[in-house]
This record gives C-alpha cells, sequence and structure tokens, in this order.
C-alpha cells in the first residue's frame, strides 16, 4: 500500500513539474492552438501566423478591464497591422450571445476568435483576466502581461514596435 502511494506521489510530482515546464511564459515557445473567429466562423490556429508579431489577448465579456482593454488593441491594429503586427482577441466566455452583446459596445478591428474547450486557454495557462502575450517573429513569448490598466498602454505600444524591429532568425 505505502508503495502505491510514493508511485501515486511520484507521478503527481512530475506531471506538476512538466505543467510548470510546458506553461507559457517569456522566453517560451508559444503553443499553437485552434481558434475559430467570431463572425465569419473561420477556423485558424497560431502556428499559421508564424513570421509576424502577435498579440494573443485572453478576455471574457463579464471583464470589466477587458472592456478598457479593447480600445487599445484597436490602435495597436490600426498603427501596426501594416508593420507586420497580429492583434487576435480569444474569447473565453462560454455564451457566444455575450461575447456579441461585448462587441457591440466594445467594436474589435482586430481578429476576435472564441476558445469555447479553453484548450488554448489551459496551452497558455491563462491565469488572469484579461492575460496578453506578445509572441516575436520566431514564435517566442517575449512578454506576458495580466490584467490591464490603461497606463500600462504606452509601455505594451513599446514593447510591440521594438518586436517588429527585430529581424526573424532565419532558420
Amino acid at each position: 500500500m505505502n508503495q502505491r502511494i510514493l508511485i501515486l506521489l511520484c507521478a503527481m510530482l512530475t506531471l506538476s513539474l512538466l505543467q510548470k515546464v510546458t506553461a507559457a511564459e517569456t522566453g517560451s515557445k508559444a503553443p499553437d492552438c485552434s481558434l475559430t473567429s467570431i463572425g465569419d466562423a473561420k477556423n485558424y490556429d497560431l502556428q499559421q501566423f508564424h513570421g509576424k508579431v502577435l498579440y494573443v489577448d485572453f478576455w471574457a465579456p463579464w471583464c470589466p478591464p477587458c472592456a478598457k482593454s479593447f480600445p487599445f488593441l484597436n490602435e495597436l491594429d490600426r498603427d501596426f497591422k501594416d508593420k507586420g503586427l497580429q492583434v487576435i482577441a480569444i474569447n473565453l466566455d462560454q455564451a457566444p450571445e455575450d461575447a456579441k452583446t461585448f462587441l457591440a459596445k466594445y467594436p474589435a478591428n482586430f481578429m476576435v476568435a472564441g476558445d469555447v474547450n479553453e484548450n488554448c486557454a489551459r496551452n497558455f495557462d491563462v491565469q488572469a483576466m484579461p492575460s496578453s502575450y506578445l509572441i516575436d517573429h520566431n514564435g517566442v513569448i517575449r512578454h506576458v502581461n495580466l490584467g490591464f490598466r490603461p497606463d500600462e498602454a504606452k509601455e505594451l505600444r513599446i514593447l510591440a514596435e521594438q518586436l517588429l524591429a527585430e529581424k526573424p532568425e532565419q532558420p
């Protein structure tokens, strides 16, 4: 009996260590995940944007800081889309109507997708609402931002500009 408990504890420890190693954090490769855009229901995966700088933002309609972040995301998209930035906002709410109501109030000029099964959120190990990930040309997470306060917008904008100015590594 003690041996079974020891094996179980070792297995649980190994899994927890693996989870921390594979969590999406600064310096790690961004996980790939499948998404469905809200509106036209097109399917996407993050790998298809390889070579672009990504600003991936996990949000939900019930999240007050998310409402404050959408004007900033619109500015980022407007100012840097033609320079290689892809803004992707990923809704984590289970009710599509709530997302549509939110988007009617806070329009998005950038890509908005759903993650109904929360697979993408699990892969990124989302810890807060909103959670944003700046990913470089090579698919490496370079900055993680938990929550959103308007006074953070300037720093996030500068970080996006710096990543856009970098040259992608050649394979």
